[in-house]
């Protein structure tokens, strides 16, 4: 990674993940259904798709925030819902998190896990763009983990968390005011330090009340794209290539 001024890593950054998001929206193909993800590099994906679709493809999107779905409308790509379109083809979206044996993924740092989960639940495949960075050996080494929970009691839902192991902060956007999901709910970003046991983890906050969803996206991805200063590599099943 270049050791440049701050603009000049985000650029080389951004870079990256430009490259694996074209290598994505490369398998796309005329007809398919495609599930659209939320936050920074998930951007990418859907200007990809938009050159894609500019040039003849003809896809529908499923967007899974409403920050995206506008992008999208912005950019000539054509959306349903999956009340139209229960059965996903694919779902292109990023990871704040990627681990390397098992593909398991912390998501949610674009603030909208409910939706992407839902999305990715109806997907046949899903597939991660990241940039080198975001790949780490067990899950909660750098980012927490996003908790989106209901409004109602939230503070209870905190207390729970946390005696559950977790160091929650209630997430606020930039006007300092607690941030808000697209589906009315406060995000809980939960550190919970290196998870040895990601699904048991996801079985507890699956159980608790007030979580309406969480970031650990376990078992579900079929591909990650990596952005890589040697090209854009693949990860399937657990090996790159």
């Amino acid at each position: 990674m270049s050791t440049g001024t701050d603009s000049e890593q985000q650029a080389a950054i951004d870079d990256l993940k430009r490259a694996s998001a074209e290598v994505a929206a490369a398998q796309l193909r005329d007809g398919m259904i495609v599930g659209l993800g939320s936050g920074s590099t998930a951007r990418f994906a859907v200007e990809a798709i938009a050159k894609r679709v500019q040039a003849g493809l003809r896809i529908i999107g499923i967007p899974t925030s409403e920050q995206t779905a506008s992008l999208a409308v912005e950019r000539g790509i054509a959306l349903s819902t999956l009340g139209e379109y229960s059965d996903i083809e694919v779902t292109i979206d990023g990871a704040d998190e990627v681990e390397l044996d098992t593909l398991h993924l912390i998501k949610g740092g674009g603030g909208n896990q409910l939706r992407e989960k839902i999305v990715a639940a109806a997907s046949r495949r899903l597939v991660i763009i990241v940039d080198e960075r975001k790949l780490v050996k067990k899950l909660g080494s750098r980012a927490p983990v996003p908790v989106e929970v209901a409004q109602f009691g939230w503070q209870a839902t905190a207390r729970h968390l946390t005696g559950r192991g977790a160091a929650p902060v209630l997430r606020v956007g930039a006007d300092g005011k607690p941030y808000i999901t697209d589906g009315g709910n406060y995000i809980l970003d939960c550190g919970f330090g290196s998870i040895d046991d990601p699904a048991a983890l996801q079985r507890e906050l699956d159980a608790t009340v007030g979580v309406m969803e969480h970031g650990l996206f376990i078992g579900m991805t079929s591909q990650v794209l990596i952005g890589t200063g040697e090209g854009v590599k693949q990860l399937e099943g657990g090996a790159a290539r």
